[in-house]
């Protein structure tokens, strides 16, 4: 197998290099043929790596950088004033060929405008879109785009989030045909608004594997492989999502702490909240990816460990190996629209 190359920002997220840079040797323990590039400030950089006694690892390439994308400064300063940030750095070496793929977990609408600017969209896609994978009741995984890149979206749009997604989860799942639904206020052809109805109508006519309408308790259902919305709805479904994940936690944690019974049940009940904790960890399912771009990038959690993180190089691994914008551009010229 070929040798691959990721490039990481190092400095973005949350929690910057003791984040970054031990969950990217974890993945180079895991894949023999990897090498990282480390996007930042070569002073923490290596200073973590000596922390780690990591400083003389080949397969660990630093770039020094002198700026850093704050978590909430504005894509347009971003894109304007940080062109030797991290972020833009690792963004370049995917367009100049010395990396496959960008996995970073800095600020999202920084990422994505720097990631548009610098590597442009395939042909035949006219937005890119943000898509991630929410774990269902089948043991399996649904795949929800776009979540957020994208408020107004046309009905042409859904189409091509449809065929972006559907590929994502043919080159990760390595299902031929995924199913796709379409996101909706209800199963009957009739309702929704003009747009979706409009979407619906192109779906069905494509050579996608199109299921129909669904609605948002079936992406937990797992009904269908691939779900799309527009960015609007799709952003707040996931953010819904989150919020009731938080609240369920905090309010299991408060019914064991209740009393002394509560706590020996808990003691008693802990392999099963430890396998249901799990089953349902939101870090297993880090990794956003960035469709419709002529280049990969990946957006973790700017919060997350480095469990999480390692699981956000994980999702651009199997991109690169199963060459997902490939598939892309592959089914846009079926569907005769690149």
């Amino acid at each position: 197998m070929p040798r691959q190359s990721i490039a990481i920002d190092a400095m973005g997220g949350d929690i910057g290099v003791d984040v970054t840079v031990p969950a990217a040797l974890f993945s180079l323990k895991k894949h023999a043929n990897l090498t990282i590039i480390l996007v930042g400030d070569d002073t923490q950089i290596k200073s973590k790596l000596n922390k780690l006694g990591e400083s003389s690892n080949k397969r660990i390439i630093i770039h020094p950088t002198t700026e850093v994308v704050k978590m909430d400064e504005s894509p347009q300063s971003a894109l304007k004033n940080k062109k030797n940030s991290s972020m833009r750095v690792a963004i370049n070496l995917v367009k100049n060929g010395d990396a496959q793929a960008c996995v970073s977990a800095g600020n999202t609408g920084a990422l994505m405008a720097t990631a548009r600017f610098v590597l442009k969209m395939l042909p035949g896609i006219d937005r890119p879109a943000i898509a991630s994978n929410l774990p269902n009741q089948k043991g399996k995984s649904t795949c929800l785009l776009d979540l957020g890149a994208n408020s107004d979206c046309s009905a042409q749009h859904l189409l091509q989030f449809a065929i972006m997604g559907a590929m994502l989860v043919t080159a990760l799942s390595r299902k031929k045909n995924p199913t796709v639904g379409l996101l909706n206020i209800g199963s009957e052809e009739i309702k929704g608004n003009e747009t979706v109805k409009e979407a619906s109508i192109l779906l069905k006519n494509s050579h996608l594997n199109f299921y129909g309408n669904v609605e948002g308790d079936d992406i937990f259902k797992g009904t269908t492989d691939v779900i799309v919305a527009d960015g609007f709805v799709g952003n707040i479904a996931l953010k819904t999502t989150e919020g009731l994940a938080h609240m369920l936690g905090r309010f299991l944690s408060e019914e064991y702490k209740r009393n002394i019974l509560t706590k020996l049940m808990a003691i008693v009940s802990l392999p099963v909240l430890r396998a249901f904790k799990r089953r349902v960890d939101p870090r297993r399912y880090n990794g956003a990816s960035f469709l419709g771009l002529n280049g990969i990038v990946v957006k973790s959690h700017g919060g997350t460990d480095i469990y999480g993180f390692t699981h956000a190089i994980e999702t651009a691994i199997h991109e690169m190996e199963n060459k997902v914008i490939d598939k892309i551009k592959k089914q846009l010229k079926v569907e005769h629209i690149a």
